[in-house]
């Protein structure tokens, strides 16, 4: 979820909870919420050291809930000093905690994968519901939010926004799960054993996901709308719109078949070669459902280059883009990063 959602939502909750103004004035408790929401991002600073380091210790240990009392301690100090100690920390304690922890739930809701169990475990879990900036989600929080500045003596506006919330998310859990029927639809209809599945949520309508069926080195892809039951048509020649109409209706049966390492047969060998290469290792850690996206061959230079489907939007080119390359059959495999459309890819 984007960063400012995060600090608002904190904010939100924040004052929903607020406890009696004589022990913490209203503004401090807002503050260190928004704060404490907006903290666990902080991870951004990864991206000094380079991106794959970024990609895979982003959401890590500073969205572990067994680290979670070690953070809000240290928020909760830092907020003390701020106020010149007229405000002990135990007193900032509650709305730190209360600002991480709806930090860690928004983003347990999309499809990236947190470390919940950091530093004892690596592994990351998800319940894909919502895409990364999501304009309900955030319009929901924000409108609490400005309600609860009309009314500054009263939690409902806040207490209310957040049930609205949640809500929404069980909305989306249905969405989910109509998405997930479609999927054991065409398993079914298909007869793939041993399949993987993930269901993704994406941009511009919580109606539009992305289901990708695994079964060893094949994906079976479907951008599906979950709202159309009719043909859509093009809509103009906007970037915006084209993407929008790339989510067909259910009826249409668009699935696609692509291979982990191409339609070239006589490339498998090498192209497994160069997936396998010991200077690959960082991003097969972070690659979820890698795909080749090109080989590029120059001279005797050979590139192998891969991304993540969960990072391929319809009609933008992929993101996280990265390859392997040597300059002939005995030379050592380097890994090389191509850049994407936006600054972080």
């Amino acid at each position: 979820m984007d960063p400012l959602t995060h600090a608002l939502s904190g904010a939100l909750l924040a004052r929903a909870t607020a406890t009696a103004p004589a022990r913490l004035p209203l503004r401090w408790q807002i503050t260190a919420g928004f704060t404490a929401a907006a903290f666990p991002d902080i991870d951004l600073i990864l991206r000094l050291i380079d991106t794959i380091t970024y990609l895979n210790w982003h959401q890590g240990p500073t969205h572990s809930l067994i680290l979670l009392p070690v953070w809000a301690w240290l928020l909760a100090w830092l907020f003390s000093r701020l106020s010149r100690g007229r405000f002990g920390w135990r007193l900032f304690y509650q709305p730190a905690c209360l600002g991480l922890t709806i930090h860690i739930a928004g983003d347990l809701i999309t499809s990236y994968g947190l470390m919940l169990f950091a530093p004892f475990s690596t592994e990351r879990y998800s319940l894909p519901l919502v895409f990364v900036i999501d304009p309900w989600f955030s319009l929901i929080i924000t409108a609490g939010l400005i309600a609860s500045w009309r009314y500054p003596q009263h939690r409902i506006p806040a207490v209310a926004a957040l049930l609205v919330l949640c809500g929404y998310v069980i909305f989306l859990f249905t969405l989910h799960q109509q998405a997930a029927t479609i999927a054991s639809r065409y398993i079914e209809s298909q007869a793939i054993s041993s399949p993987q599945i993930d269901l993704l949520p994406q941009p511009l309508s919580p109606f539009h996901w992305k289901i990708i069926i695994r079964n060893r080195e094949t994906y079976h892809i479907a951008d599906i709308d979950l709202s159309a039951s009719t043909e859509k048509r093009q809509t103009g020649t906007w970037l915006l719109p084209r993407m929008a109409i790339a989510y067909r209706p259910v009826a249409e049966n668009n699935w696609k078949i692509q291979q982990q390492f191409g339609s070239d047969p006589t490339r498998a060998t090498l192209l497994r070669e160069a997936w396998l290469a010991a200077a690959f290792t960082p991003f097969r850690a972070f690659a979820q459902f890698p795909v080749l996206d090109s080989v590029d061959v120059q001279r005797q230079e050979f590139c192998a280059w891969f991304y993540d489907l969960r990072f391929q939007f319809p009609e933008l080119p992929p993101s996280f883009r990265y390859g392997v390359c040597r300059e002939n059959d005995q030379a050592d495999w380097r890994m090389m990063r191509q850049r994407g459309l936006f600054y972080i890819d």
